[in-house]
């Protein structure tokens, strides 16, 4: 009989609507850190940022990671506290602290006390998250599956996934394969919108690129594949993408990270994002897997934001 897992999308903070959506999925909070009795929770990361009570979602994932009552992998909201907090060669620090990226990190630094114990306890934790599991019936990454930038960043992470050191600095070096494969697997593929065209993103940050529906076998044009744009995917031209990112694998993937909209529902039965906006007013979502090699809609599980 396989592990059976349920796997939990972007939590942004929001320590009331995880501790409702583990007690309807029947994990009790006898000791300080919630169990099941022959299931294990995976969370799909972006712990922090956004939302009003991220230490206290940092406390109840650590225990239940540190207790083996689950796993997780590293989101780019990690990454990016990781590169905020880590010095460059050049007297600044990896993630350069303009005020786009002050604003995206400003909530967590508040809550938790930049350079406190807290701090410096949770950005450990950080470093030790793979950035993505390949289990046996399963996967599970931030936002994308993606062989070839897996092939890239191998040089960067030891066996089980986790960033070296030497790795991390890689990776945030602008411009370099490793830096590209962590965007890829991260944050997702973006791609280059077709001369003229461009669109403002939730923050009103101005994009010339755009993600796409990579989990998405049907979605093979800018206009079908584009996700993000707010209702404005009509506008993109019916052209060709000029490059291939699909999952073409039958292993079930699972991922967050797109900030999906509406009740939570199945992306394909291979594929399942889990982010559906709970930092946004949406619902923080599980998928309850048991060994299926098919997905079934049946199996998500959700609870609203308030």
């Amino acid at each position: 009989m396989p592990d059976k897992f349920d796997i939990i999308g972007d939590i942004h903070g929001h320590a009331d609507a995880l501790r409702r959506l583990l007690t309807r999925m029947s994990y009790s909070d006898k000791d300080g850190t919630f169990r099941h009795p022959d299931r294990r929770v995976i969370f799909v990361g972006d712990f922090i940022d956004r939302g009003p009570k991220q230490l206290d979602v940092l406390r109840i994932a650590k225990d239940m990671c540190d207790a083996g009552a689950a796993l997780a992998v590293m989101g780019n909201h990690e990454f990016n506290g990781l590169g905020w907090a880590e010095p460059d060669e050049n007297g600044g620090f990896l993630r350069p602290h303009d005020e786009k990226n002050k604003h995206q990190t400003k909530e967590f630094l508040e809550q938790i006390g930049e350079g406190s114990p807290a701090h410096k306890q949770a950005l450990d934790w950080f470093r030790g998250l793979p950035v993505w599991l390949d289990l046996p019936g399963l996967r599970v990454v931030h936002a994308c599956w993606n062989a070839p930038a897996q092939t890239a960043l191998a040089g960067c992470l030891d066996a089980s996934h986790r960033f070296t050191p030497e790795g991390f600095l890689l990776a945030n070096r602008r411009g370099s394969a490793a830096y590209e494969a962590a965007e890829v697997l991260l944050k997702g593929p973006e791609i280059p919108l077709p001369p003229g065209h461009f669109f403002f993103d939730k923050d009103g940050y101005k994009r010339h690129h755009v993600r796409i529906r990579w989990w998405d076998p049907a979605a093979v044009t800018y206009r079908s594949a584009a996700l993000g744009m707010d209702g404005k995917e009509a506008d993109l031209p019916d052209l060709p993408l000029t490059r291939d990112y699909f999952y073409k694998d039958e292993k079930p993937v699972f991922f967050g990270h797109y900030w999906l909209r509406g009740k939570p529902a199945l992306s394909n039965e291979y594929g399942c994002c889990l982010d559906f906006s709970v930092a946004k007013g949406g619902f923080l979502t599980a998928y309850r897997w048991s060994g299926e090699k098919t997905l079934s809609p049946n199996n998500l599980v959700y609870a609203a934001a308030s």
